[in-house]
């Protein structure tokens, strides 16, 4: 069984390092994803901006409600596809600047509350790369020793009652 023990512990550390490894450069691609999602919203918005600045000053949420204040149906819509762009946009600002503003904020929107559709998109189109910077293999080993102490652990805890008491 020790032998046995030995390997799993050793895959476990491997396996643990592998996606350690990996990690970083998800949270890498989630970053250029939603850079580039911004930079394409930031266009869509541009004439839309020349109108606001033209008539109000800039206030682009001024020409959102002129839009939506028309009798013309079709302005009433093209202010809520002016706002459902303009709302995307803060979104994502937002978004970039959370996690530009440390480390733990790029994972933990990457990981745990990401922008839905962006996270998909890299998930979808990730390619797995080995980024071997001192910050991913760092990660690596961490990932990779937690993942070997916490298998060891529970292959104490299911091997326990087959041990023998030392009183038999």
């Amino acid at each position: 069984m020790g032998v046995v023990t030995s390997y799993l512990r050793i895959i476990l550390l491997i396996l643990g390092v592998l996606a350690g490894i990996q990690l970083p450069g998800f949270v890498d691609q989630y970053g250029k994803s939603l850079n580039a999602h911004l930079i394409e919203s930031e266009k869509s918005l541009d004439a839309f901006r020349d109108e606001a600045e033209k008539f109000f000053d800039g206030d682009i949420e001024q020409l959102i409600a002129h839009y939506e204040a028309s009798d013309d149906i079709v302005f009433q819509e093209g202010g809520q596809s002016i706002s459902a762009i303009y709302t995307r946009h803060q979104l994502l600002l937002r978004a970039l600047n959370k996690f530009n503003e440390n480390a733990w904020n790029a994972y933990t929107q990457a990981f745990i509350s990401p922008v839905p559709d962006i996270q998909q998109e890299v998930r979808i189109d990730f390619s797995y790369t080995v980024k071997l910077n001192p910050g991913a293999i760092l990660f690596g080993l961490v990932c990779g020793l937690v993942l070997a102490i916490v298998g060891e652990l529970f292959i104490r805890l299911l091997a326990r009652p087959f041990r023998r008491s030392p009183h038999s």
